[in-house]
């Protein structure tokens, strides 16, 4: 008679797991030939390698530190490895090595023990943001609903505001009180944006005008710059790096009568007017390579040449409906200009243009290559990436949110992008190939903006439903909800050091959130 066995215990079954079972490594993988290679330059660090298919994404960078001398003062990086697309003329895709490289690599597939292994380094941000926990306060101030807001590139102690009440306001996020209100548009302010010296400010307005004033202490800079027939939707300064020395950057204005205007800001004329357009121009963004994008109600995005005097260059006509925001992936780099997360001061204006391209050429570069890309976003409900400079075909078509999409942004380092939709979620997709990594869910209805980290862990959100959302990248999970303001949020930012968030919207009052 065969004896009866009782059954295992919970320590009995765990121990009894094999390594597999829990999502280990198995014993007995061979050991594979790999080498390391720096994404921005494309040089080789040290020779080929025999490592164990096993070795972990930790192993890996403590070999990297030993290897380039800095075992003593370990960088952090993330590690990728380009495997071949799904047919043969299909280009390369980047995959992320994570947990280890058996895990990554080659369970699925895309590599066996015989190849010789590339694995291409990024470092990861030095410095880490804690997510924000708290309203440090609601300040009272403007009149009407808050459209728009913006950090200064240096400091997150000066924010700018712009509402309805025809006012911008420059606020002391230290005292928590307001600098200065700048005040001269006659209708509503409707986007701010602060040159990437922090020294200027620019408002625009639904009066037809654009405003500067200064970046301190709010006084203005002389009359509006006017011309535009009807409302200004959109503003961007000139990267730093591309200023000519002893110069005032330029500035595009973009309106809703379809044209693009470029302001000479030290002599305060208009430079040339680009049309094309055949309806509202929703977003301009000004490219660190001389180039300028503008997406268009006229459901197209045009590329123009800045070092041609305006000339386009590009149309591209692939969405089906407005193209409601663009973004590129060197916005980050060129809105902090000389500056980073330190707010030191540079120096002198030409370690400023020094320091400028610098962080610009640290996103872009691949392979020592430049290569600045663009997501669109629109109501026809999809986005498509493009690398406009090469191509006027997308690199990839985004799919998946079920109504418009409002806002995009990459992330500060390039890699990921989000996008924020009126059908209540947030996506996140990957800044390289458009691939669609994840969807945020939480807010219970549309999401009007979205803002980063500046190291690129956490981001941000605002929406209808009168709450903000920060939400962790790495586990594709919420981190914190943030309640407070009593009716519709338009508007957040994230300051360059981390250390503060500001948001504002329907119920007239700014918020400061922090740690």
């Amino acid at each position: 008679m065969a004896t009866l066995l009782p059954p295992p215990s919970k320590k009995q079954k765990k121990e009894s797991l094999q390594p597999r079972d829990i999502g280990l490594v198995p014993e007995g993988l061979p050991n594979i030939s790999i080498k390391f290679q720096a994404l921005d330059t494309g040089d080789n660090v040290g020779n080929s390698l025999r490592v164990p298919a096993g070795i972990t994404e930790k192993q890996l960078e403590e070999l990297l530190n030993q290897l380039n001398g800095s075992a003593d003062d370990p960088v952090p990086y993330t590690f990728t490895c380009n495997v071949p697309g799904k047919k043969a003329t299909d280009p390369e895709l980047p995959v992320d090595i994570v947990d280890n490289l058996w895990s990554s690599l080659l369970k699925p597939g895309h590599k066996t023990s015989e190849d010789s292994i590339t694995l291409v380094f990024t470092p990861k941000a030095v410095f880490k943001v804690r997510p924000v926990t708290r309203s440090s306060s609601a300040i009272a101030g403007h009149g009407s609903t808050i459209l728009c807001s913006a950090f200064a590139p240096n400091t997150s102690s000066r924010m700018v505001t712009g509402a309805g009440d025809n006012t911008a306001r420059i606020w002391d996020c230290d005292t928590q009180t307001p600098m200065a209100v700048l005040s001269g548009h006659t209708n509503w302010v409707l986007c701010v944006a602060w040159s990437p010296d922090g020294k200027l400010i620019a408002t625009g307005s639904m009066d037809n005008t654009v405003r500067l004033w200064e970046g301190s202490r709010g006084k203005p800079q002389g009359d509006a710059l006017r011309g535009h027939m009807k409302w200004i939707t959109s503003l961007a300064w000139e990267p730093l790096h591309l200023v000519a020395p002893g110069s005032q950057p330029r500035l595009a204005s973009a309106s809703k009568d379809g044209t693009i205007k470029i302001w000479d800001t030290a002599r305060r004329v208009c430079l040339y007017t680009m049309s094309g357009h055949t309806n509202s121009v929703s977003c301009v963004r000004w490219g660190g390579q001389g180039l300028l994008y503008t997406g268009s109600h006229d459901k197209t995005v045009r590329v123009w040449d800045m070092n041609a005097g305006g000339k386009c260059i590009n149309i591209m006509k692939n969405h089906a409906h407005w193209v409601n925001h663009l973004s590129l992936s060197s916005d980050y780099a060129m809105r902090i200009g000389p500056f980073d997360h330190t707010g030191s001061q540079p120096a002198s204006p030409a370690e400023a243009q020094a320091k400028a391209l610098a962080s610009y050429e640290k996103v872009v570069k691949r392979n020592g290559a430049a290569e600045e890309l663009m997501v669109t976003a629109s109501d026809d409900f999809t986005m498509f990436l493009w690398n406009p400079a090469k191509s006027t075909k997308p690199i990839a078509r985004m799919t998946g949110h079920q109504k418009l999409v409002n806002h995009v942004a990459f992330s500060p380092d390039g890699r990921y992008i989000v996008s924020a939709s009126f059908d209540n979620s947030i996506k996140l997709w990957d800044g390289r190939d458009g691939k669609f990594l994840a969807t945020f869910r939480g807010h219970v209805a549309s999401v009007y903006q979205v803002a980063w980290s500046s190291d690129c862990r956490l981001l941000v959100s605002c929406s209808k439903d009168t709450t903000l959302k920060v939400w962790d990248v790495r586990t594709r999970k919420l981190s914190v909800d943030l309640p407070g303001h009593k009716d519709e949020v338009y508007t957040v930012d994230w300051s360059v050091d981390g250390k503060r968030v500001c948001s504002g919207g329907k119920d007239k009052m700014v918020r400061l959130w922090t740690q």
